[in-house]
């Protein structure tokens, strides 16, 4: 039997460059949600690539926040920073729409004290190819990368080429999960992550930031001769008032965020479910440790 190679190939980067798009795409599986609007991805996810001679073991992160204004985006940012610990390859992801960065910020004094591999990846090349590459010989100069790549992980422009260099780089070693095992996390937490993306999609301002998704209720049995899951969801909110636009004028809203819902779950469990929805109040739960922990923000 020939070498086997795994490594953890850790993505980090500033909210909104692309990471969940990219690591959708190298894993080929639906892992993290996806929205225009920055900050949707809150918990450090696993996606595991696994071919016979090798397993790729890809974690998404939350962006980057430099200023965190409550106990939520501060422990997102700790997630975020756990990728600098276990890392055989890490990818350092920016685009051709956000700020330079200037070599004063965290991230990058970590990049530079990062003992792996550290890739460049520089995404929406499609939206302004010549800015791609005026950023590629700006941060080879000031971060020095082993690798730099220009890739839109949205058109999947690229990203063969980047998988390639990943498997060539990470370190001969057995599997580190069983080769049947996509992810780390529980098929709950991704029905939770999904609601919260249809949550991100339907309303507006604040309302998303201010919810958080918790199955209370994963149950499978078989109904007429197929499986079948009944899911009971709650939908946290930090006021009243959010409470009754996430409700809508006799139910409209969250009927229809129910239909959503309930559509992208079908598909992503392979199975027929009934959703249950309800939504309840919770002050400042974004600050709240007993709460932050419960929701699997702090241990």
């Amino acid at each position: 039997m020939g070498e086997h190679r795994s490594g953890f190939v850790n993505i980090i980067g500033r909210p909104n460059v692309g990471k969940s798009t990219l690591l959708n795409d190298l894993v080929g599986e639906r892992m993290s949600i996806i929205s225009a609007k920055p900050q949707t991805t809150r918990h450090r996810i696993l996606g595991i690539v696994n071919e016979e001679d090798y397993q790729i073991v890809f974690s998404d992160t939350p962006g980057m926040i430099s200023d965190p204004k409550y106990k939520m985006q501060a422990a997102m940012n700790h997630f975020a920073m756990t990728v600098l610990e276990d890392a055989d390859v890490l990818l350092v992801m920016t685009d051709v729409l956000e700020d330079r960065y200037t070599g004063e910020e965290p991230i990058i004094a970590s990049f530079k004290k990062c003992k792996a591999k550290t890739f460049l990846v520089i995404n929406k090349i499609d939206i302004d190819h010549g800015k791609a590459e005026e950023l590629s010989a700006y941060y080879q100069n000031l971060l020095e990368p082993n690798h730099i790549f220009l890739i839109s992980a949205l058109n999947r422009i690229g990203t063969d080429v980047l998988l390639d260099k990943i498997i060539e780089e990470i370190p001969e070693h057995a599997a580190y999960y069983p080769k049947d095992q996509l992810t780390d996390k529980p098929e709950r937490f991704f029905v939770s992550e999904i609601i919260r993306e249809k949550i991100f999609l339907q309303y507006h301002q604040e309302i998303p930031y201010s919810c958080e998704v918790v199955i209370q209720e994963f149950n499978e049995v078989e109904k007429h001769g197929a499986p079948f899951v009944f899911i009971k969801a709650e939908i946290y909110v930090m006021r009243k008032n959010q409470k009754v636009i996430i409700i809508g004028k006799g139910g409209s809203n969250i009927k229809e965020l129910g239909i959503e819902a309930r559509k992208s779950i079908e598909e992503f469990l392979g199975k027929r479910i009934h959703l249950e929805l309800y939504v309840r109040v919770k002050e400042n739960w974004r600050n709240d440790d007993r709460l932050l922990k419960s929701f699997g923000y702090v241990k």
